[in-house]
């Protein structure tokens, strides 16, 4: 079993009761927000290392290690091989500054798109922009209907019913 699955499996352990299952996300969502407090104040910085070495840089348990990266993959520019890593495998930091922002939203993650930091990476109207955009992401949109008696879609100037609509 790999370490993203012992993970996985103690995270989403439907038998635990309840409040150990929020004591041990809260726990991790503060391990998480120190750690994106320090990668968004040298955004620009690739951090590069084993399991093993990027958990004694952030002083947190390899585990919480691996959930960090289960959770920042999406973002990052170079995937790292989160199904199979152990503690000696090489991963980077190394993240797209709007994929992160919009994974956070989607998230909806306050405590992490709300830090300070990003202050200094992006101005107010293109954080606004970047939430947006991932919200309406997620919008379904209907297409028009098109009528018999509508001009066709496909620019002839015939009625839809005498043109694409035939059949």
């Amino acid at each position: 079993m790999s370490l993203l699955d012992d993970w996985r499996n103690k995270a989403y352990d439907s038998s635990l009761p309840r409040e150990q299952l929020e004591k041990l996300w809260n726990a991790y969502f503060a391990i998480e927000k120190g750690i994106y407090q320090q990668l968004l104040a040298d955004p620009d910085t690739v951090v590069k290392g084993t399991v093993k070495e990027l958990a004694e840089k952030y002083k947190i348990s390899i585990e919480h290690m691996v959930a960090f990266l289960d959770g920042i993959d999406e973002s990052l520019v170079e995937s790292n091989p989160i199904d199979t890593m152990d503690e000696d495998t090489p991963v980077n930091l190394g993240f797209d500054k709007e994929k992160l922002y919009k994974n956070m939203v989607a998230a909806d993650a306050e405590w992490l798109y709300n830090l300070p930091e990003w202050d200094s990476i992006f101005d107010a109207d293109k954080k606004k922009e970047l939430y947006k955009e991932q919200k309406a992401s997620g919008t379904i949109k209907k297409e028009a209907k098109v009528y018999p008696n509508d001009p066709c879609p496909c620019g002839s100037g015939k009625k839809y019913k005498k043109c694409c609509g035939k059949n």
